[in-house]
């Protein structure tokens, strides 16, 4: 961690007093239960806090930046920029994943890598960084990592493809989509799922990702934009 602890300093001019939030902030809850012995303490009360946390500030700022936006597109637009594939992301580009502590299990099957996993973590990090700095360190870490895509509209464009091809399909009633992976490659740290999307049983899109949900979305993006789902 005090690795960890460097590569901030270095890259967001933040260096924790407490190290052991720190480590708290990256210690999954496998890896606390195969070191039950050491009453290691896991992430997920800090992971509470930090999506507390990160609510209010992402809602300050929509509320102050955005006057004219009506609170149900602002709500709308939080949920898509805090949800987890989103927080995941940013966990990957702070370069997060190389520092979490996982049980052999889940270091095996590929959690190092799944979004859930690095979500959390993301969210338990901004618990930690408000426990030992306050909420300034934890504005001043979004507005150099999450909010310059707010100011430049970049989540606006992003859309929950599943809901969106569900949308499409479903105007005249309820259908039934299916998603199914079809392939799976690579080693169990990096798998690549591949997923096809179905309705009632006719394949209309197909994608890839790291983790089964990024995959489902890619599948469903490439149903959307095919043009003629409405058709089926």
């Amino acid at each position: 961690m005090h690795q960890l602890n460097q590569k901030l300093l270095k890259d967001y001019g933040i260096h924790f007093q407490d190290i052991s939030l720190l480590e708290t902030a990256f210690t999954h809850t496998s890896y606390a239960n195969e070191h039950r012995l050491l009453k290691i303490s896991h992430n997920e009360r800090l992971e509470f806090l930090g999506d507390a946390v990160l609510q209010l500030i992402i809602s300050r700022y929509l509320f102050e930046d955005s006057p004219e936006k009506p609170e149900g597109e602002m709500s709308k637009l939080r949920s898509t920029f805090v949800r987890e594939e989103s927080l995941a992301g940013f966990a990957r580009t702070c370069g997060f994943a190389p520092y979490l502590r996982l049980g052999k299990g889940e270091e095996k099957s590929g959690g190092r890598d799944r979004d859930t996993i690095l979500g959390d973590a993301f969210e338990a990090f901004l618990g930690a960084l408000l426990l030992d700095q306050g909420l300034e360190a934890v504005e001043g870490f979004l507005k150099q990592v999450m909010i310059p895509h707010l100011e430049r509209g970049t989540f606006e464009r992003i859309e929950d493809y599943k809901t969106r091809l569900q949308e499409m399909l479903q105007v005249n009633g309820e259908i039934g989509i299916d998603y199914q992976v079809v392939a799976e490659t690579g080693p169990a740290h990096e798998k690549l799922f591949e997923v096809e999307v179905r309705v009632q049983g006719k394949p209309i899109g197909r994608g890839q990702g790291r983790s089964k949900k990024l995959a489902e979305q890619n599948a469903a993006r490439a149903a959307v934009e095919r043009g003629d789902v409405k058709c089926i």
